[in-house]
């Protein structure tokens, strides 16, 4: 028998300013069977458990989104011997990819059945809301840092995705 470990969302809120107050890099805190990891690292330890390395924050250049798995990739020259993808895909020259800001669930909607923030090929200003990430019912809005054109969503709609993975790739218009 499991016993639920239930942590106010007080106690969260103050771990995080605290953390974020200390200066410290990373911190992992487990309780009964809640765990939360704090990292001020692009993708920190997250990132050793992916097929492909986070590319962190991005705005502009040539990042690398998420692969599929090896066993889709077999003959590909982007495979390396050791499983990993060693280039990215071809991108649209000037391409921004848009980052999950934290660990969470990928919401595409502001609601379970309303319309999507956005789709493939609508035109956005810099601060439009793109996604939703939600952790433990707190709801982070993701916003462009840039105009542009979306060229694709990358995470599928109600998947986990760790901070610093691909949702989406925009291009100039």
């Amino acid at each position: 028998m499991t016993m639920s470990t239930e942590v106010p969302f007080e106690t969260i809120a103050t771990l995080i300013a605290e953390f974020k107050r200390s200066g410290i890099a990373e911190l992992e805190y487990r309780h009964g069977d809640f765990e939360i990891y704090l990292s001020t690292k692009p993708g920190g330890r997250l990132a050793s458990r992916r097929a492909v390395p986070s590319p962190g924050p991005v705005t502009g250049g040539v990042p690398v989104p998420p692969s599929p798995p090896p066993s889709a990739l077999q003959g590909d020259d982007r495979l390396g011997d050791d499983g990993q993808v060693t280039a990215a895909p071809d991108l649209p020259e000037g391409a921004c990819v848009v980052t999950a800001p934290n660990l969470g669930i990928f919401y595409r909607a502001p609601k379970p059945g309303a319309a999507p923030y956005v789709e493939v090929g609508a035109t956005i200003a810099e601060g439009d809301e793109l996604c939703l990430i939600e952790v433990m019912k707190l709801f982070t809005a993701v916003r462009a840092a840039k105009g542009g054109k979306v060229h694709s969503v990358i995470a599928e709609d109600g998947s986990m995705v760790e901070a610093g993975q691909p949702l989406f790739v925009l291009v100039d218009v």
